[in-house]
Parts: C-alpha cells; structure tokens; sequence
C-alpha cells in the first residue's frame, strides 16, 4: 500500500466513524436544547432519559471504534476476548431487537483477529435490520484463528460491494466510507496470508474468516 492509499483509508475510516457518531451525538445535541427550553417536570425527566440514553450509545460506539479500528486492547499483541464480547453485546443491546450467541474457545486472541471479529460483528449488526439472531465464534486451531460470524432473520441486508471488498475484489476506485472498513480487513487478512469470505442468502449473512498466527 503507497502512502497515498494509506491516507485516503485512514481518511474513509474517519469519515465512517463521524457518520456512525452524527446520529447519537446529534440527539445529544437537540436533548440540551429541549431541556433548556422545557419547563414541565415531567418532559423535563423524560429529556434526561434521552440524554442519557444518548450518551450510552455514544459511549458504546467509541468504544467499539477505538479496539475496531484504533490501538485499544493495551500493548501486547493479544487481545482479551473478554473485552470484544463486552463492547458487541453493547451494540448490540443499544440495537434491541438481536440475540447474540457466542462461541469463544479461547480468553485471548492475536489483536488483528480481535480487528477482524469485531468488524464481522458490526456487519452481522448492520444486516439485521428487522432484528435476528447474531452467532460468533472464533477459535485457534492448527496454528490459525478461525472466525465465524452468521446474521440471520426474516430480512437481511448486506452490501455486496462490502463483500467484495472483504475478498480484494473492489476497484481501488470504488472505495468509499462505506466499504473502507472491509478493505482494512482484506489488507489484515493479507498481511497475514490469511483469506476472508462471505457468503449471503435471503435469510443469512455468513461472515468467515482463516487468518495464521504468528
């Protein structure tokens, strides 16, 4: 990867990070506003709710984003696991309406495995837009963390150009905001000598992933 292209994917990260954050920071926003025009005890305590509420999810999302996309997870090269299961079931309680199941067979994992899990989550998330049931299960075998991630419910939606960009199969050109976080994976999964697929259905999204350790 050239610096150039360095920059724009750091670019396109930033740019979906602001987009997933404009929303909960925004109801912030209006909720101050309400509450410093509302008299009325009870709208009053309902803003506060809002605001509260608001400020979880905002919490939740940066949370997610620092060990997602940034350097979170300390100095070593693993990862608790116990701390990627905590921020996903937070987005996934601030999304309602999914189930999580989890099959983890180890405490820690390397921290690009740790990436790649936790990007899979966030799509699995993004797919169920009517609600379902989210699976995850990662596990260390022969030498390589093994990555399952499945979303499905009675409508699920996935970008194909997402997958596509999973597999290194997007145009450089076609690169957006939407389809960076793929990309940075692909180049993980690279890096590594490790490979990611997907494979979609009218009622599942099954995320995979192989990537060798070491």
């Amino acid at each position: 990867m050239t610096n150039s292209d360095a920059i724009d994917l750091a670019t396109m990260l930033c740019s979906r990070l602001c987009h997933d954050m404009l929303s909960p920071v925004g109801a912030l926003s209006n909720g101050l506003e309400l509450l410093a025009e509302e008299k009325d005890p009870e709208m009053r305590q309902r803003c506060f709710e809002l605001l509260e509420q608001s400020a979880r999810i905002s919490a939740d999302k940066l949370k997610f984003f620092r060990l997602a996309y940034g350097a979170a997870g300390g100095f070593g090269d693993e990862v608790d696991v116990a701390e990627a299961r905590s921020v996903v079931d937070a987005l996934v309680g601030d999304a309602k309406r999914i189930q999580v199941n989890w099959a983890l067979s180890e405490t820690r994992l390397p921290k690009p495995v740790v990436k790649v899990l936790l990007n899979f989550a966030h799509m699995g998330i993004d797919a169920l837009v009517r609600g379902g049931t989210l699976d995850i299960g990662a596990e260390i075998r022969d030498g390589a963390s093994e990555i399952v991630v499945r979303s499905a419910g009675t409508k699920v939606a996935f970008d194909e150009s997402i997958g596509a960009a999973l597999e290194g199969n997007l145009p450089r050109e076609e690169l957006s905001s939407r389809t960076a976080a793929a990309h940075m994976l692909y180049l993980l999964a690279d890096h590594a000598r490790g490979g990611l697929q997907y494979k979609l259905t009218g009622e599942a999204l099954v995320l995979g992933a192989v990537l060798p350790n070491g």
